[in-house]
C-alpha cells in the first residue's frame, strides 16, 4: 500500500517537473529576441546617426570610428547644386587636360613678402647661370620693395594690402599664380615667404619639381580646436565638415592646379565669407584652409599632403 502511494507521489512529481523548465527555455528565448533586437536598433540609429565621440566609436569597433566607417554602409550622396556641378566639370576638365607642352619649361618662383627681399643675394647665387630656366613674381603688399640682384628688378606684380590671418592673403596668391601664368613656360609654381631661402642647388630643385606628377600642398585632418574647430555651417551644402582640412600656406603647384584655384570662384567664395577671424567667434583663418580643403575634395590624388 506504502510503496503504492509512494509511486503514484513519483509520478505526480514527474509530471509537475517538466513545466517549470519549459518555462526557463521561453524565458531564456525571450532574452535572446529582446537583446538581439536592442543590437539591431543600436545599430541601426549609429548608422543614421554616426558617433563622433572616440568613446562611442570603440562600443562597435576597436579600431574607434575609422574602423566603423569602414563596415558600415556608405551614406547616401546628396544631389549637387547647380553651381557645384558647373564647378565640378569645369574643374576636372582642366585637371583631365595634357600638361602644357613647352621647349622651354621653367618653375615660376612666386614671392609673397611685405616689401624688399632681405636674401635677395643669396637667391641670386641658386639662379645664377640658370637663366631662361626660371620665372620671378614679388607680390609686396606694404612697401615698394629694393632690389639688389638681376632676377629680381623690375619682377614686381600689381598689389594689394595683405592682411594676416584675412582672405586678402589667399587674393595674393591667385594674384600671384594668373600673373605666372600668363607666361605658358611656366610648369610649375612655388609659393616663397620673404625669410625663405634655397637648401638645394637649383638643378636639384629643377628636376625634382619638373618631373613630379603632384603639388607639394600640405594637408591634414585635424579634429581639434584649431583643425576641424574652425568651420562654419554656413559653408553648407558645398563644404562639409567633414571635408574640412588645414595645412600650411606654402606651396609647389602643377600647372593645372594653379589654373584651377585662380579659375575656382564657387569654393573660394564659401571661404571669403565664413573663414575669417571672428566667424562665429573662431578665428578662421583662409590661407591655412582653403587649398587644402579645396584639393582634399577635389584632387585629393593630386597632392602629397
Amino acid at each position: 500500500m506504502k510503496t503504492t502511494q509512494a509511486w503514484r507521489l513519483r509520478m505526480k512529481d514527474m509530471q509537475i517537473l517538466p513545466a517549470p523548465r519549459h518555462r526557463a527555455h521561453l524565458k531564456k528565448a525571450t532574452w535572446i529576441i529582446v537583446l538581439v533586437s536592442l543590437v539591431c536598433v543600436l545599430l541601426i540609429c549609429s548608422y543614421i546617426y554616426p558617433p563622433h565621440n572616440s568613446a562611442a566609436c570603440y562600443v562597435f569597433s576597436s579600431n574607434g570610428c575609422n574602423g566603423f566607417s569602414q563596415w558600415m554602409p556608405p551614406p547616401p550622396s546628396r544631389e549637387f547644386t547647380d553651381d557645384e556641378i558647373a564647378s565640378r566639370v569645369l574643374i576636372r576638365d582642366i585637371l583631365n587636360m595634357p600638361p602644357v607642352q613647352s621647349k622651354n619649361p621653367k618653375i615660376a618662383f612666386v614671392y609673397l613678402t611685405p616689401g624688399s627681399l632681405p636674401f635677395d643675394r643669396l637667391w641670386d647665387k641658386f639662379f645664377h647661370g640658370h637663366e631662361g630656366r626660371f620665372s620671378v613674381y614679388v607680390h609686396a603688399s606694404k612697401d615698394k620693395p629694393v632690389h639688389f640682384s638681376r632676377p629680381f628688378i623690375n619682377r614686381e606684380i600689381r598689389s594689394d594690402k595683405v592682411v594676416w590671418g584675412k582672405i586678402s592673403m589667399v587674393d595674393a596668391e591667385r594674384r600671384l599664380l594668373a600673373n605666372a601664368l600668363k607666361d605658358p613656360d611656366n610648369q610649375h609654381f612655388v609659393l616663397l615667404s620673404d625669410s625663405c631661402v634655397p637648401l638645394h642647388h637649383f638643378d636639384y630643385v629643377y628636376n625634382y619639381l619638373m618631373y613630379t606628377n603632384v603639388s607639394f600642398i600640405d594637408c591634414c585632418e585635424d579634429p581639434g580646436p584649431h583643425g576641424t574647430g574652425m568651420y562654419s555651417e554656413h559653408m553648407l551644402p558645398e563644404v562639409e565638415k567633414a571635408d574640412f582640412r588645414k595645412g600650411a600656406q606654402w606651396f609647389t603647384m602643377k600647372g593645372q592646379h594653379a589654373v584651377v584655384v585662380v579659375a575656382d570662384n564657387l569654393y573660394y567664395t564659401k571661404f571669403r565669407e565664413y573663414c575669417k577671424p571672428g566667424m562665429d567667434g573662431r578665428n578662421c583663418f583662409s590661407d591655412e584652409h582653403y587649398l587644402p580643403t579645396f584639393f582634399h575634395m577635389l584632387d585629393p590624388s593630386g597632392i602629397a599632403n
